[in-house]
Order: structure tokens, then C-alpha cells, then sequence
């Protein structure tokens, strides 16, 4: 069946490093101020700690991070999974001229007769950010020991300041690509027990410095009360019987920092697999916000046929990529019934349900051709309770403007006096309606509020398209859809569409038109080499270093490059806390099932890396709509300064306006109160319970009780004395760390500036 409108894109770059200078400053920022909400526009939540033996006045403190930042990677990267946790905190650019002195009265003061810190926790670019000896310095140790706050050094070198013993003398300086390190026993203990142990270190270049650190040894003789625990270790390079650590707990002078001793970005692997565990060990285990590993797979096209690209026309006949009166190939591609019964023993195998999202028209098509009979959709439909099933319309039609399909790239159709024309609205309801009429005959469930249009089509489509349809949007009316499914590499965040929230789903880099692997690599190899390669030369012209040195081979390139590149990209995806799900299309799950070598590496390199207690997470298209809309009414809430949250002796309070969800993570055995009673709290993943906390019935206020066990010792007032602060060694070779994010390679989407999005069909 012939297919229009696909978009022919590159994709975008992302995530190697390089060692550069430090980035230009950004003016000092608080991402979001603590500010009291009125008592009429706020929902109070209020979690329970047990008590510490502390004396009177118990001290208040706010569940807030301080980040110091340097503006260089590191502390960018622990923001950036702050900002994807929800965890509020306030952002001091150390460069700024204008910046606020870090001193007892920035960190904390005396509210109604309470002694307040400030902030839970201090995230810091290292262990000593301000002059040599300064009263910044003074202040912000004295602060840590009189409310025994923690800090994170983000990126340190090793030496005896920070309780490790210079790296020359017994550890290694250098490169890490390709290593390995290792959660220590303490680590599995502690903050870093969702992880089974193994941490490798990227390497997808071999002419690329992709990370940078130093594997040093704890002191053997460290300062009288002071302890260094390492929580990440590696073996010492050229030493393997040494290790040496990278991630350690240094605990001295009544402070407790966490030194890690290895740059990175918020791309990287590496810092992926530990930001949760940095975040849980800074906030000891109780802090607002909350992360999950999301995987979802939506099918898309289930039921109808394929355009196939034609490795001699460079092209797909059938579709807007070949020029204007190309024939349709009559050799399409479609799932067969053996194809049904081995999506469906892979899905259960692997504890992944597919989203299958349907055409009704397509099956109707085929058994009319066919001697009235359509095996795939018997065998489908015997198994329907096997997946969940998505609307997406009946035939596949494009749902934007009217296409002319006369030129290319294809243009909007205009009328007399230039207006653009437009698919009508009675077309885009019959559409939805056909396809639910197909379901309900077929016994298929579905949810009517969510809904994927052929191509993403009907929202707007740059560049012909810049604008949804307007008669979208009274459709989605008409037919109750709230969902509707986005393209990530158009539309990145959740918007408005009409009565509808827009749910962005992520292109695999597999594509559409490909039954088989030479097929796949020869339209890969057509995009991704050079004119004098061969190839069409868009990856020259898209700006990002995406060409392939030389193309493929069509027999073993899939296995060995695309695939391996490719699962690396999804993971990546999977381990950033977005549950935006990912999408290919039945025919790759047809003849070669070119998508189960992808799927497989996920998973597989997955399941390797993470404990049982931390699965990933597969959601339905509304589910995950509302997931992205309770975050950005957070987001909102606490970018505007309306969210106030403290913890005082055993109870922590959060002030939010009134109907926005508060995120948590709080330890295991936690519990709501209730009118009468309690219930449990969010859900275990991780080794701690997270999720959002609403008011019971007749509350006002949400109580979370912690389990004594559990709870962490947060605060204990003290009398502290004057703090001595060294002066740090002359250093030897330390580098200002990674500054922006490189490609991984042809088909890589995690971009750090905009390019055009993989190839696939939408």
C-alpha cells in the first residue's frame, strides 16, 4: 500500500566528549526561590521522619540543593538530573561578578525562634570551589557540621585533602574509555544498590578522549577521626591487582563529601548509571522529586503494508521520496501470521508489552485481495490480550494539510487566493471512528482518549506544515481524545492540542521501509556517507559530524555497527528518566524482524547493569501522558517559586498550589496517613519508595510515615568551632574536564544542538 508524507530527516548528535576550556559563565540563578503559597492556593504534604535526639529548638531545614556552579560539565550534569527528578534546588554561578556571598547568612538564619539551613544539600564543582583559605569556605564547613548537611566535590583530583593518596604515587592519570568500574560492597549497601555492580566507561571513538580521571588509593594513614569509604572503584590500569577509587565517601571534621575523582557529562553512561545513586547519598535518601528507567515500544502500522525502499532507485516507490510518477512497489511489506506468534513468545519472554498501533483499514484491504481472509489479524486478534492496542485511524491517511504529491519534497496544496486547504474535520472523525468500529467487531480493547495519526500527521510539520490543522482539534473534540502522539525529534515536550495533551514518542533509528537487513543498511549507507562515497550526501549537508568514514557492508554492517550503535543511543534514552516511548513499525517485525537485534541489546545490556529491584518501566500512551502533565505542573509550581518544603524533627512539610501532585522519594516501609489508618506510599523501585502524594479523603495536607530503620540522621545542632580550611597542593596535571557533547556516531539522537531527526517513517 503507498504510503505519503514521510519526512526524510538526519539525525542528531550527542554525547562523546572532549577535554576543552571551561564554558563562558551564566549569571546567577535560583531555579526556583522558596516562597510560601496562601493558604488558599496550596496543598500541604507533609512526610514524617523519625525523630534524631537533637536539641531544643529542633532546626528546620529546607529540602532544597545548593549548586555551587563552575559552569564547567559536571555540575551541569548533576543539575541536569536535579531538573529531571524534580528536585528543587537554588543555582549560584560561582564566575559571576554579581553572585551572593556564601556565608552563614546566605545558608541560614533563625525563623520564628527555629534555627533553618537553608538547604539539604550542597553540590559542589570540587571540594574547595572559592579562594585558598576563604571565609566562603569557612562558612560553608561550619554550616555542613552544624546541620550535618553533605556535599558532593563533582569533580576532584586525588590528594590528601580530600583523604586520597596522590594518584601518581599508586594509581593511575589518564583516559578511561573502555574501562570498567566497579560498585564496591559499601556502594551495593548504600546509595548505589539498584546498580548489580558494573559501571564501563563509553569509548565509541577511537580518536576521541571521551573521559578523563584519576584511580588513587585512600590515605593509609588518614587525619585522626577521618574515614574514606570508596563506593566506586576500578581496577588500577597497568596494575590490575591495585584498585583504586573514583567515587568515595570521605567523612572528617564533622562534614561527610562525596569526592569523585573522573569527569563527565550528563550524556555519558558512566554518569547515567550513578546520578540516581549521587542524588540519593547528597539527600540521604529523602528528598522531593523522583526517577524511573522507562522502556516502551509502540508498533506502529500493525495490520497494514509497508512501502519498501528500493536499493537501486535509492528511493521508496509508494511514498513522497521518489520523483513523481515512480510506480508503486507491488512487493510491500507486512507481518505474517508466524510473525504474530513470534512477537508474541518475544514479548512475554522478555516482560515488554508492545503497543500495537493499528490500522483496521489494512487487514480489511487484505482479505478482500485475499479470498475474504486475513491470517495476521486472526492470529492477532486470538492474541489481543497478549499487547496493549493504540487508535491509528483506519486507513493511514495524511490528517494535515491537502498534499501535493507532485513535486519534491511534497508541498501544501493552495487555493485560489494562496490559502493553505486543508483535510476536513469529517474526515479525521470517520478516520478515528471507522478504526474503533474495526476494534470493537474484533473484540480488540481499546482506550478511546488515545489516539496516533498516520505520520504524526494533523499537528503541525515543518517546513511545509508550521501550524496544526485547524480542523484537528474539533475532531479530537467530537471523538473524546486526550492523548495524542507527538514525534520527539519534531516536538520534544508535551503541548496543547485542541482538548488534547500531545504524549512525544522517540523514532528507533530501524526503519519503516526495511523488511530486510540489506535493505536497511543500503538506505543507512545512502544517508549517512558522502557524495564521494557513494552516498546521497545529506550528512554533509545536515551540520553535525554524521557520515560514515565508508559505507556498510550490506551483509554484516546491521550487527555490527548499526545495532550496537543504535542500542546504545535507546539505552541512553531509557536511563535519562524520560518515559517518552520509543517507535518502529510492524514491518520490522516482519521477514528479517530487523528490530529484535536492537530490542535484544537493549534489553539484554540493561538487565546486566541494574539490580532486580529496579526494572525498567513499561507504560501505555496515556500513562505517560500523564506522567509528562503532573511533571510540568511540578515544574511550573516550583520554577514560580510556589512550592515551600522543610523538614522539622520528624515531619516533613510541602506547601504546592492546590491540585499539583508533590514527587517523593522516601525509604522503604514509608506510609500515608490516612483519616482512619494508612495506606502505603508510591511504589518500591530502586531500594526506596517514590511516587506522587495527594491529599486523602477530607485532608488537607499529605503525612508520610518513615520507618524508624530506615530514617537517615539529617540533622544534629551542634557548637561548632572555627574551621581550619588547607590550602590545596600545587597541582600536577588536572584538566578543566568536558565541555559539550560530540556524536556518537550516524544515527545518534541525543543531540546537544539541533539537527534533523533519523530517518524513519512517522
Amino acid at each position: 500500500m503507498g504510503r505519503t508524507g514521510r519526512t526524510l530527516a538526519i539525525s542528531a548528535t550527542a554525547a562523546l566528549l572532549t577535554l576543552t576550556a571551561p564554558a563562558a559563565a551564566q549569571a546567577a540563578t535560583d531555579t526556583a526561590a522558596t516562597t510560601k503559597a496562601t493558604t488558599k492556593t496550596t496543598t500541604k504534604a507533609t512526610f514524617r521522619a523519625t525523630p534524631n535526639a537533637t536539641t531544643s529548638p529542633t532546626p528546620r531545614i529546607d529540602l532544597r540543593v545548593l549548586v555551587l556552579d563552575d559552569g564547567g560539565p559536571v555540575t551541569a550534569a548533576i543539575t541536569a538530573e536535579l531538573d529531571s527528578e524534580g528536585t528543587p534546588y537554588t543555582k549560584v554561578d560561582l564566575t559571576s561578578a554579581n553572585r551572593p556571598t556564601i556565608d552563614a547568612a546566605f545558608l541560614s538564619d533563625i525563623t520564628d525562634g527555629q534555627p533553618r539551613a537553608k538547604f539539604q544539600a550542597v553540590v559542589s564543582p570540587n571540594d574547595d570551589p572559592f579562594a585558598a583559605g576563604s571565609a566562603e569556605m569557612s562558612a560553608l564547613a561550619a554550616y555542613e557540621q552544624q546541620f550535618q548537611i553533605r556535599q558532593i566535590d563533582a569533580y576532584t583530583y586525588a590528594r590528601p585533602q580530600v583523604g586520597l593518596d596522590y594518584a601518581q604515587n599508586s594509581g593511575y592519570i589518564g583516559p578511561l574509555d573502555g574501562d570498567t568500574a566497579q560498585v564496591t560492597t559499601a556502594g551495593l549497601a548504600g546509595a548505589f544498590g539498584y546498580l548489580r555492580g558494573s559501571v564501563p566507561f563509553e569509548d565509541n571513538s577511537p580518536t576521541v578522549a571521551e573521559s578523563y580521571g584519576y584511580v588513587a588509593q585512600p590515605l593509609g594513614q588518614q587525619a585522626p577521626g577521618a574515614t574514606f569509604t570508596p563506593l566506586v572503584d576500578m581496577a588500577v590500569p597497568g596494575s590490575p591487582a591495585a584498585r583504586g577509587s573514583l567515587v568515595g565517601e570521605y567523612d572528617h571534621d564533622g562534614r561527610s563529601e562525596l569526592v569523585v575523582t573522573f569527569a563527565y557529562n550528563q550524556y555519558q553512561e558512566q554518569f547515567r548509571l550513578l546520578a540516581r545513586g549521587m542524588v540519593e547519598w547528597v539527600t540521604r535518601g529523602v528528598h522531593l522529586g523522583a526517577a524511573r528507567n522507562y522502556f516502551s515500544v509502540n508498533v506502529d502500522d500493525v495490520l497494514l503494508a509497508d512501502d519498501r525502499w528500493n536499493t537501486q532507485l535509492k528511493c521508496t516507490p509508494g511514498d513522497v521520496d521518489c520523483a513523481p510518477g515512480t510506480g508503486a512497489d507491488a512487493n510491500s511489506i507486512r507481518m505474517t501470521a508466524a510473525d504474530a506468534q513470534y512477537a508474541k513468545q518475544w514479548s512475554q519472554a522478555n516482560g515488554l508489552t508492545f503497543d500495537f498501533v493499528f490500522n483496521g483499514g489494512g487487514s480489511d484491504d487484505y482479505a478482500q485481495d485475499n479470498g475474504g481472509s486475513d491470517p495476521l489479524a486472526q492470529q492477532l486478534v486470538g492474541d489481543k490480550d497478549a499487547y496493549r492496542w493504540v487508535n491509528h485511524t483506519y486507513s493511514h491517511e495524511f490528517l494535515g494539510c491537502v498534499q501535493n504529491v507532485t513535486v519534491v519534497p511534497w508541498q501544501c496544496t493552495t487555493d485560489s487566493s494562496g490559502a493553505v486547504t486543508w483535510v476536513p474535520q469529517s474526515t479525521i472523525t470517520s478516520q478515528i471512528d471507522q478504526n474503533r468500529q474495526w476494534a470493537a467487531a474484533h473484540g480488540i480493547p481499546l482506550q478511546d482518549d488515545e489516539l496516533v495519526t498516520g505520520e504524526h500527521s494533523g499537528l503541525k510539520l515543518l517546513p511545509q506544515q508550521p501550524q496544526d490543522n485547524p480542523n484537528l482539534a474539533p475532531a479530537l473534540t467530537a471523538t473524546g481524545v486526550k492523548w495524542i502522539a507527538s514525534d520527539t525529534s519534531r516536538e520534544p515536550r508535551q503541548r496543547q492540542a485542541g482538548p488534547a495533551l500531545t504524549v512525544p514518542r522517540t523514532p528507533m533509528n530501524v526503519f519503516y521501509n526495511a523488511g530486510h537487513v540489506n535493505e536497511e543498511v543500503d538506505e543507512y549507507n545512502w544517508i549517512y556517507t558522502s557524495k564521494a562515497a557513494g552516498g546521497s550526501g545529506l550528512c554533509e549537508s545536515s551540520g553535525s559530524s554524521s557520515c560514515l568514514p565508508a559505507p556498510l557492508d550490506t551483509t554484516t554492517g546491521y550487527a555490527s555497527y548499526i545495532v550496537p550503535l543504535e542500542a546504545r543511543i535507546d539505552l541512553g534514552h531509557v536511563l535519562s528518566n524520560n518515559p517518552s516511548p520509543h517507535f518502529i513499525h510492524q514491518s520490522n517485525l516482519a521477514e528479517d524482524r530487523i528490530a529484535y537485534p536492537v530490542l535484544d541489546a537493549v534489553l539484554g545490556q540493561y538487565r546486566a547493569l541494574f539490580a532486580d529491584d529496579t526494572p525498567f518501566v513499561d507504560l501505555r500512551l496515556s500513562d505517560i501522558g500523564a506522567e509528562l502533565q503532573r511533571r510540568a505542573a511540578w515544574q511550573a509550581a516550583v520554577a514560580g517559586g510556589s512550592v515551600t518544603a522543610y523538614l522539622v524533627g520528624d515531619t516533613v512539610t510541602v506547601e504546592a498550589p492546590d491540585g499539583v501532585a508533590v514527587p517523593a522519594t522516601m525509604p522503604d516501609g514509608t506510609r500515608q496517613d490516612q483519616l482512619i489508618g494508612s495506606s502505603a506510599f508510591g511504589g518500591g523501585y530502586a531500594g526506596a519508595l517514590s511516587g506522587w502524594a495527594t491529599p486523602g479523603l477530607l485532608q488537607s495536607s499529605v503525612t508520610l510515615e518513615l520507618p524508624a530503620p530506615s530514617a537517615p540522621a539529617l540533622v544534629r545542632p551542634q557548637t561548632v568551632s572555627a574551621v581550619r580550611v588547607q590550602a590545596p597542593a600545587p597541582r600536577s596535571r588536572v584538566p578543566d574536564g568536558v565541555r559539550r557533547a560530540v556524536p556518537y556516531g550516524p544515527g545518534d539522537v541525543r543531540a546537544v544542538r539541533p539537527a534533523a531527526a533519523p530517518r524513519t517513517r512517522r
